[in-house]
């Protein structure tokens, strides 16, 4: 999307350099990761766009090394364009764990970035992780855009949300399409759950002798998994499933096999980041899906060669628009026209 903004941009070119010890043996050999600007940036505006790789880690240190090489030159701003947030699913404390996005993004401000451009945060908390400014930008008008030009019988479709959690994207989409809603309830229960959080551990030693009676701590009794319903007539409809990333398809398969099994002739899943990760494409193609659709936030050709049912939705026009405005100083609201907060 460089191309869309008309306008010079400087090369920073990335590489990896390989740090042999004085003996060859394969197993023995450190890579890093040198920067070098190809021309002056001391007191220009300069945006970093890196996309993430299957090597994510790899990644988030060019941009940390490039950020940092553009602030130590004198650069005037660094705003870092993201378009998927890296390790965002790990946003909550889990059981003697950390909030990993906590850190990658206290890296990025450390690094020197002034300004941050993502798309579909995982969890819009994430935005409070930061001390700089972050342009949360929407893909919803570019998906919704698909559905009404892409599906002719979308009158006849319904948003569906394949778990509770989801509930309020679908709940956003119908609206805006003027369409009904249904969510899958009973499936099994995936890592946000707080069956995996640290606070119901208890004590590895039982204190019943210096805790009054009257005082016990009552224990909360264990969720028990109800059977899979589906909230919602999907009967001879399109399934619209939506959210926000695609990674593990499995609850996807999934809730296609039940909505199929409730009638619904077609079935297609939603999503902004397309991670297609392992066996992705392959359980796609067996699967009761008709067709999945995702934007480039992250590149998935090979995916997309290996499943026809892949397509892609370009959002590259409203990242060069908001590289333009923050570049000019111009409102970034114009971006956010008709997002309320629930969004």
């Amino acid at each position: 999307f460089v191309a869309l903004l008309r306008g010079v941009y400087v090369c920073v070119r990335a590489h990896s350099l390989s740090l042999s010890p004085s003996f060859s043996h394969p197993l023995f050999v450190s890579i890093e990761t040198r920067v070098q600007i190809q021309e002056s940036v001391r007191g220009k505006d300069v945006f970093v766009i890196q996309t993430m790789s299957k090597d994510v880690n790899t990644t988030i240190m060019e941009m940390l090394i490039m950020v940092y090489a553009c602030r130590t030159s004198c650069a005037k701003s660094i705003t870092g364009v993201l378009p998927y947030f890296p390790y965002s699913k790990q946003c909550k404390m889990r059981k003697r764990g950390s909030i990993v996005s906590k850190l990658v993004a206290s890296m990025m401000c450390k690094a020197g970035l002034t300004h941050l451009i993502t798309m579909d945060l995982h969890q819009k908390e994430i935005q409070g992780f930061f001390n700089i400014p972050v342009d949360n930008l929407r893909a919803s008008p570019f998906l919704l855009q698909y559905i009404q030009e892409e599906i002719p019988d979308y009158r006849n479709a319904v948003i569906v949300a394949k778990s509770p959690a989801s509930a309020k994207r679908a709940q956003s989409f119908a609206e805006r399409l003027r369409l009904g809603i249904a969510v899958i309830h009973g499936e099994a229960q995936d890592a946000e759950s707080d069956q995996v959080d640290g606070r119901h551990s208890p004590p590895t030693v039982k204190t019943t002798g210096a805790i009054h009676p009257s005082m016990e701590i009552p224990l909360l009794i264990p969720k028990e998994k109800p059977p899979i319903t589906v909230v919602g007539d999907v009967g001879g409809r399109i399934a619209i499933i939506v959210d926000d990333i695609i990674d593990d398809v499995d609850s996807f398969v999934a809730a296609a096999e039940t909505l199929k099994e409730r009638g619904a002739y077609k079935i297609f899943v939603m999503a902004t980041h397309g991670l297609l990760s392992s066996e992705a494409p392959r359980f796609i193609e067996e699967s009761a899906i008709d067709e999945v659709v995702v934007t480039n936030t992250i590149p998935h050709e090979l995916q997309k060669l290996q499943c026809p049912k892949i397509k892609t939705v370009d959002i590259s026009m409203i990242l060069s628009e908001a590289i333009r405005r923050i570049h000019n100083g111009e409102s970034m609201s114009y971006l956010f026209r008709n997002i309320g907060v629930d969004d």
